[in-house]
């Protein structure tokens, strides 16, 4: 590891201060001295994850590219376990290409951290992606958090053991112990001018040793000082821990066993809810990372829990240490430890709530897709976009929750209102993924099902596979046929027109978009007018026809409406016109297009889009004769390609072979020398400054 000055990552804060811990810390350090891989274990409530921070926190100075934190308990699926430690790194899943294997180049020659929380359920899929990344990126450094280790053979494990207590209930001279120090620290927390006096330090000890130097549980039974004394506190918790009620049969029974202190201090902070802060705790067990307190209103209450009494039933779980509260910007979020959400889970399906709460859980961001989707070629489309990133790990869980009903329809019910959402986000593969699994339980026509199979052949071209995308076509031509819904069948006939198209077939999938465009007027469906002008533009384009492309490009704009504020298909637009403006040698007009598409990409963070965007910034200068420009662009669309893990028009060989022509023309003109260093100079400045430049009239960026 070589020292570096700089913090670069995505570490959560590491707060409150962690009490004791520095020798655990100082052998993780010692550990990657010699292992690349170093995994925390330990039992739930040990503090593995806030050991880990720390660690991460204390490392990430030393480590070039910087600490990266994945969160792997939202994760249900090992499917999707590339896809999550993507997102968490400033790569997006833009690609043709497996994730693993993008990962992989992309990780290569990177000098990181790479943080892994949680992994228990998820070992063997956790091995076999570190394995890879391991081998493949050979500066990488990996710290895992698991109840298990992963079980590899470079694996080095730390058991995390409790935090030091006293030897016996008598010992007042061990009270600065490390248990005794996080107990008082957090009970100066929740009761003001608490201090650990000669009186009390018996209690704190007694307590600290009934806890087992457990963290979780300390702070568990320290939140009960807002009621209790703390001698009130030592006596009613051994009182609880001699004799556990039914009440902790859940957990006592839960798979992996529960460390006795920790089940007894959960346990009766449980008992000592009031029964509607028990259901909430119990019917938020269904939420995957955060929700706000809105969510919770719309999926937790009924009569039994009335949507009026949920603010104040949140603040009290806060307040006893069962909720995280998290600001955000201009709102709140709540979050519970893993835990904390395993015991109320035990609890939900103990009282036959979980499939209730569960398919409650679907329907409500199944609505708010559906929302987005409605609104998708509006001017809400990028706030409400942005409004669901944070539901990401939600947006999963539902999915999950929806399979596992195995009720046929449910799932495929969501995927078909996701699609604007994966589109916005620029993740076809991860789309691909789960459209495919919905449509494996899906078990006739429906029109969900025939709507994610429309954009089950989108995503698949946007992706490159071209035989899938027929494939998806054909059986959404089947479906339409079978539910004899004209409207369908014009989707159906764009879809088949689109995928003929992409991949070598303009001629014949100019007739299929025709065809759909017809219906759609006969239907009166400006939408599916709109989409089918811009498909019928990129075949006109690919047929080598540019004015009959601009023409419909124009049509699809003006079906947009004046001063439209749509984001995505505008920018779409704007690409694809601009590529036909270059075809017809107006520069000036597809210089134009590329910066107003280059605007639009970043408010939306639109990776792939930027790299196009880019790209046709560089094909102008080249075409210009602005070589230095042109090299200095050229770099820029080669360090977001990284970024997408992809380069732009994905699929498309013969965008990539016009791509290729003004790239080698700009290093004819320049030389290899002078043209490699402009190249390397586009690829160093970071995303925002090279959007800048990207926007502006210069040749060359001001020198740093």
């Amino acid at each position: 590891m070589t020292t570096r000055k700089q913090r670069t990552g995505n570490l959560p804060a590491a707060t409150p201060e962690l009490v004791g811990r520095r020798p655990e810390l100082a052998e993780i350090r010692r550990l990657f001295g010699d292992a690349r891989l170093v995994t925390l274990t330990g039992v739930g409530g040990v503090g593995k994850t806030r050991l880990a921070l720390q660690a991460a926190h204390e490392a990430q100075e030393s480590f070039r590219d910087g600490a990266w934190w994945v969160e792997l308990s939202p994760v249900r699926y090992g499917s999707v376990l590339a896809l999550a430690i993507a997102e968490e790194l400033p790569l997006a899943d833009q690609t043709t290409r497996p994730m693993l294997d993008v990962l992989v180049d992309y990780l290569a020659e990177r000098e990181m951290l790479l943080v892994l929380d949680t992994c228990e359920h998820l070992v063997g899929p956790c091995g076999l992606v570190v394995e890879a990344l391991l081998r493949g990126a050979p500066t990488l450094r990996v710290l895992v958090t698991s109840r298990r280790p992963l079980g590899m053979a470079a694996e080095q494990t730390l058991t995390v053991a409790p935090l030091a207590v006293p030897e016996s209930d008598e010992d007042v001279t061990g009270a600065a112990t490390d248990a005794v120090v996080l107990l008082s620290a957090r009970a100066a927390e929740v009761a003001p001018g608490f201090a650990m006096t000669d009186a009390n330090r018996p209690d704190l000890v007694r307590l600290c040793r009934r806890l087992d130097g457990l963290p979780l549980a300390i702070e568990l039974a320290a939140a009960r000082l807002r009621e209790l004394s703390l001698a009130e506190l030592t006596e009613r918790l051994e009182d609880r821990y001699e004799a556990l009620s039914s009440a902790e049969k859940v957990v006592r029974d839960a798979a992996p066993p529960w460390h006795r202190a920790l089940r007894t201090a959960i346990g009766w902070s449980h008992e000592l809810c009031t029964p509607a802060e028990r259901l909430l705790w119990a019917r938020l067990s269904v939420f995957a990372g955060g929700f706000d307190a809105e969510t919770a209103r719309q999926v937790c209450t009924d009569a039994h829990l009335p949507g009026t009494g949920i603010q104040a039933l949140l603040d009290a779980l806060i307040d006893k240490s069962i909720l995280n509260w998290q600001p955000t910007g201009c709102t709140e979020r709540y979050r519970m430890l893993d835990t904390i959400r395993e015991y109320g889970a035990g609890w939900l399906e103990a009282i036959g709530e979980r499939e209730d709460h569960r398919r409650r859980h679907v329907g409500h961001y199944a609505a708010l897709l559906r929302h987005f989707a409605d609104r998708f070629l509006t001017s809400e489309q990028v706030p409400l976009y942005w409004g669901l990133v944070p539901e990401r790990e939600n947006l999963r869980a539902a999915l999950g929750y929806a399979l596992d009903a195995d009720e046929g329809n449910e799932a495929v019910a969501v995927t078909a209102a996701m699609w604007a959402y994966w589109v916005c986000a620029g993740q076809p593969r991860e789309a691909g993924h789960w459209m495919e699994l919905a449509l494996e339980h899906a078990p006739g026509p429906s029109v969900d099902r025939f709507t994610t199979l429309v954009w089950s052949c989108t995503f698949a071209t946007y992706r490159g596979e071209h035989t899938a995308a027929r494939r998806f076509a054909d059986a959404a031509q089947e479906d339409a046929d079978r539910l004899a819904d004209r409207r369908l069948a014009g989707y159906a006939a764009m879809s088949r027109g689109m995928a003929l198209a992409y991949s070598g077939e303009p001629g014949t999938g100019l007739d299929l978009l025709r065809r759909a465009t017809e219906i759609f007027r006969e239907v009166d469906d400006a939408s599916g007018t709109c989409l089918a002008a811009i498909r019928r533009g990129v075949a006109h384009t690919m047929a080598g026809d540019p004015g009959a492309a601009l023409a419909d490009f124009d049509e699809a704009l003006d079906l947009f409406g004046e001063g439209s504020e749509e984001s995505y298909f505008t920018a779409f637009i704007l690409i694809a016109g601009g590529i036909a403006h270059i075809l017809t040698g107006d520069t000036a007009a597809a210089d134009r297009a590329g910066r107003r598409a280059l605007e639009l990409q970043y408010t939306r963070d639109d990776l792939l889009g930027q790299a196009a965007s880019l790209s046709l910034l560089a094909w102008v200068a080249a075409r210009d004769g602005r070589h230095s420009r042109s090299a200095w662009l050229f770099g820029a669309v080669r360090a977001v390609e990284e970024l997408a893990g992809s380069a732009p028009f994905v699929g498309n060989p013969k965008l990539g072979a016009l791509h290729a022509r003004f790239d080698a023309a700009a290093r004819q003109a320049l030389g290899d020398q002078r043209y490699e260093a402009l190249h390397r100079q586009g690829a160093g400045l970071p995303r925002p400054a090279a959007v800048h430049f990207a926007l502006s009239d210069h040749d060359a960026p001001p020198t740093p």
